[in-house]
């Protein structure tokens, strides 16, 4: 489900509470485009959570921008907006987490 924020809501975008990743700079991405960027991006790494059935892959947009595709437990795709750096420095959080497993090489 897309988000409704108008232009003026300082509420920025947000992660489920599931995934443990604290990004300020996150912005909900359709599905078209996210799918796009992820079908022609490299992927920089994936994780899957041990039980719940999520997975969140990043992929390369840009040089400083990536998208995170989050599959939910029932299977749909969402993708969001992040920047690179704030990413790597947030990723910790993921990797440390025991509900959550790397599944690919490091990004």
């Amino acid at each position: 489900m897309a988000t409704h924020a108008s232009r003026d809501d300082p509420a920025p975008s947000s992660l489920p509470d599931a995934v443990p990743l604290d990004l300020r700079n996150l912005t909900r991405q359709s599905w078209k485009l996210g799918s796009r960027i992820a079908d022609e991006a490299g992927r920089l790494g994936k994780w899957r959570h041990a039980g719940g059935g999520w997975s969140l892959t990043a992929f390369e947009a840009t040089e400083e921008t990536l998208v995170l595709r989050l599959r939910t437990p029932v299977g749909r795709s969402r993708f969001y907006g992040a920047i690179e750096s704030e990413f790597r420095e947030a990723v910790s959080g993921l990797s440390s987490s025991p509900a959550w497993e790397r599944v690919d090489a490091d990004a």
